[in-house]
């Protein structure tokens, strides 16, 4: 009898060992599907509908991605701890981004950062774009790509989750000529984010793509505790309205000298300011070249960047006041930093800068990869 309810005993926890076994083994393969999840986020005042599209990848990252401006609303990834957390500044409702912002998350175009005096000339035409940023023209104008709403189109491939974004620029919108076709694919898959821009003219036009993120590994507080790397052996100085001067200049011995990691508010105070600048990205253009590498000790996680841009702006969020917030946490100065890929700033009117010209017929193309970390654990 008692062999009998031995056996029974031993055949129940083999049974239970089993299902616990299939429910872990089913928990399993349930991680490790990358998804993309359409939300219908709202309207604009417009009327017109605008979908949040959340995208997961077999490693837990999650990344949401707006319609309206191509806004990268939230990058969840985790710590140390493996507590997710979002890496990047913004807002959980629609209604945060139709406020006045500073570009929180946003695909610029048709021209990240500054042309100077909102002018350029492309053979004997010259054109006059909006001048936004007092007498110079920032991110695309008064109503550039963060603004505008895009058409988005999802796909789950493998291990991957993706999100191409496509828009139509009119000919003459903000001041820009040509008919200019843009999409900008969103590519998650395992630790990395990439994100492929293409666009095609029908007129000789300038065109400079990039994704203005606000980030914060540590999701709370300053990023003046964040350390950082760029691989950037020189730097564009600016005047007094940040538009570049047209020297290049070595970083060695100055406080943009970040080619050896430095904590971000170890040297802003020599700074006038803050950080908002282009740095000259080592390497050759139109090859994908590791660009930078962020990290942040409380939390241990990581953030590297490659691109094929011959740029990188750094911007420590000198601008941020206090006067936003969600409902987590205000954004006050230093809350987040940008790491903008890209051609260097008012490009037009430079020569001995690389060109931004796209000429009709041509496609643009742009590449830049998000590897989101954890520092290595001291045992």
């Amino acid at each position: 009898m008692k062999m009998k309810k031995s056996i029974t005993h031993l055949l129940y926890i083999v049974a239970l060992t089993s299902l616990f076994t299939a429910c872990q083994q089913k928990a399993e393969k349930e991680q490790l599907e990358a998804t993309v999840v359409k939300e219908n986020w709202g309207k604009l005042p417009s009327g017109e509908n605008v979908g949040l599209y959340h995208l997961t990848s077999t490693e837990g990252i999650q990344v949401s991605i707006s319609e309206l401006g191509g806004i990268i609303t939230a990058i969840k990834t985790p710590d140390k701890h493996n507590k997710l957390e979002n890496i990047t500044l913004g807002f959980d409702n629609l209604s945060g981004y139709l406020q006045p912002l500073p570009y929180f998350g946003a695909t610029i175009g048709r021209y990240g950062n500054r042309i100077a005096k909102g002018q350029f000339s492309i053979g004997e035409n010259t054109y006059q774009l909006a001048t936004n940023d007092g007498n110079n023209h920032l991110h695309g104008g008064k109503k550039g790509f963060d603004k505008v709403l895009w058409t988005g189109s999802s796909n789950v491939e493998g291990n991957k989750a993706s999100l191409k974004l496509t828009y139509l620029s009119p000919d003459m919108e903000e001041g820009y000529p040509g008919n200019l076709n843009v999409a900008v694919t969103f590519t998650l898959e395992g630790k990395k984010l990439s994100i492929a821009y293409e666009a095609t003219t029908d007129k000789d036009t300038h065109v400079n793509l990039t994704n203005h993120a606000y980030f914060n590994l540590a999701g709370k507080g300053t990023i003046l505790d964040h350390t950082l790397q760029l691989s950037a052996s020189s730097y564009t100085p600016v005047d007094s309205e940040l538009i570049p001067t047209g020297e290049i200049i070595d970083v060695t011995g100055t406080p943009f000298d970040f080619a050896t990691p430095h904590t971000i508010g170890e040297r802003i105070g020599q700074v006038e300011g803050g950080y908002d600048h282009n740095f000259v990205l080592d390497g050759e253009n139109n090859v994908l070249k590791e660009a930078a590498v962020l990290s942040d000790a409380q939390s241990g996680r990581t953030l590297q960047i490659s691109t094929t841009e011959p740029g990188i702006q750094f911007y420590s969020g000198n601008f941020l006041d206090g006067s936003l917030a969600n409902e987590v946490r205000q954004f006050e100065q230093y809350s987040g930093l940008c790491l903008e890929t890209q051609h260097f700033p008012d490009s037009p009117n430079n020569e001995s800068f690389p060109s931004t010209l796209l000429k009709a017929g041509e496609t643009y193309h742009s590449f830049t990869v998000l590897e989101f970390g954890l520092l290595p654990q001291v045992q």
